[in-house]
């Protein structure tokens, strides 16, 4: 009953097991070891922390980045910078403040919620910056950003998971900086600059991320891909973000237009069902009458008086019936061709009816997604310019040949071949459609 430590360390690794008991509870608490939780934390938390800090080590080593030739010049960022250095921010007050008082799961989950915002919504919202030709301001704050979070993560996680730590640290300081300290370890925590935390843009960020999520649940629901432009989606939330916010949820959920509205009841209705658990022992003998009522009532005036008064009142032959939403069972009615998602605070609106641009530019999307997975597989570098070669469709040929110069700017391609095949070929299906696509090489 019992599991050799040994053997575990060597499948896993000592950071891997130490994280696993910062996460699961107090060091004090008695813990059962889980093999799966070692390796979902090592996933979540240490391999994302690993790729991030890999795609600052690609990009820095492709544009012979040196961050100690530049410094962060806050008065220069853009929001997704500040926002991000705001977030970095509170989480070393965070992680210091649990520390301190012993909260050691608390201090974990501020770290490991720290390093999925910066590679799953600032790394990625980020990538085109790095891509950038030259060094302009915007890439250079880009760069520093990232180097500023990494290398402050790394101090903060250093207790921690001391092995991964010190190795991202002596790869992007020590070699960078030899007056840096000698180790992680020999390096002060880091200190909160409580000017640079703003709870408002980080809150605003918040409802961004939350109107996302919820238009992604949408299109699965409606099992639309993200790649199929939709034309306009509507968001009813506590109140409206500015046009940078809603422009992000654009690009996210690739919609051609977010509008905020306070009402979408013109998309959405609610039906109501009496709760018998609690209505049958109040009511049972009006049950049925109490039954029909609620199906024939108007559902978004019934809801808009419920949220309001906080119940519905009824008066059956001089009874009267009060019912409260632990009374209800309420369903979201939605109109033909709109997905309503919605929770406490947020209530997003697909428009899921698709005109021929729309599914012609989605084809062209899902075009240029299979040339960048077959340079993937090609083995192509990141930075090699190919040729592309189509062929076996005629209705993804007039494609190609009207969206040319977008499908080459996308996928690094100087040249676009049409009817003839060479190179890494490979047969796709794309929304229904059989076609050739092959990728070679540009030889300079």
């Amino acid at each position: 009953n019992a599991v050799d430590p040994f053997d575990t360390l060597a499948v896993h690794g000592a950071d891997a097991i130490r994280w696993f008991f910062y996460t699961c509870s107090a060091p004090w608490i008695p813990k059962r070891y889980q093999d799966k939780a070692v390796t979902e934390g090592q996933r979540k938390f240490m391999g994302t922390l690993w790729n991030t800090y890999a795609f600052w080590v690609l990009y820095a080593n492709i544009d012979n980045f040196d961050p100690t030739r530049y410094t962060l010049e806050y008065d220069k960022l853009p929001v997704m910078d500040r926002w991000m250095l705001s977030k970095m921010n509170s989480m070393v007050k965070t992680v210091d403040n649990s520390l301190m008082n012993y909260q050691i799961p608390e201090a974990a989950r501020s770290l490991q919620e720290f390093v999925d915002d910066l590679s799953n919504w600032y790394v990625r919202r980020s990538r085109e910056r790095f891509w950038a030709k030259g060094m302009e301001q915007d890439k250079i704050n880009a760069f520093m950003t990232l180097y500023t979070a990494l290398v402050t993560v790394a101090k903060a996680a250093a207790p921690m998971i001391p092995f991964m730590t010190e190795q991202i640290y002596q790869n992007i300081v020590r070699k960078v900086d030899g007056n840096a300290p000698e180790s992680v370890h020999l390096c002060d925590f880091p200190e909160v600059n409580e000017s640079w935390i703003d709870a408002e843009l980080e809150s605003d960020m918040d409802e961004v991320l939350k109107v996302v999520v919820m238009g992604r649940a949408a299109r699965n629901a409606a099992n639309i891909k993200n790649r199929q432009p939709i034309a306009r989606m509507y968001v009813k939330a506590d109140h409206e973000l500015s046009r940078f916010y809603v422009q992000i949820i654009e690009e996210e959920l690739n919609v051609k237009q977010v509008i905020f509205s306070n009402d979408v009841r013109e998309f959405t209705s609610y039906t109501f069902k009496p709760q018998l658990k609690t209505v049958g022992p109040k009511y049972g003998k009006l049950l049925n009458r109490i039954r029909q009522t609620l199906t024939d009532i108007d559902g978004s005036a019934a809801m808009d008086t419920l949220n309001e008064k906080g119940q519905l009142t009824f008066d059956y032959d001089g009874q009267e019936v009060v019912l409260t939403k632990d009374d209800l069972l309420i369903d979201v009615s939605q109109k033909d061709g709109y997905v309503t998602e919605e929770d406490n605070y947020v209530t997003v609106v697909l428009d899921t009816n698709l005109t021929p641009e729309l599914i012609e530019e989605g084809f062209v999307r899902e075009l240029i997604s299979k040339i960048q997975t077959m340079r993937k597989e090609a083995g192509f570098e990141v930075m090699d310019h190919i040729s592309v070669f189509q062929d076996g469709n005629e209705r993804i040929a007039e494609l190609i040949k009207a969206h040319a110069d977008e499908i080459k700017t996308e996928v690094m391609a100087d040249h676009i071949s049409i009817g003839a095949m060479s190179g890494f070929v490979k047969e796709w299906n794309i929304n229904g459609e059989n076609v050739m696509l092959g990728v070679e090489k540009t030889m300079k």
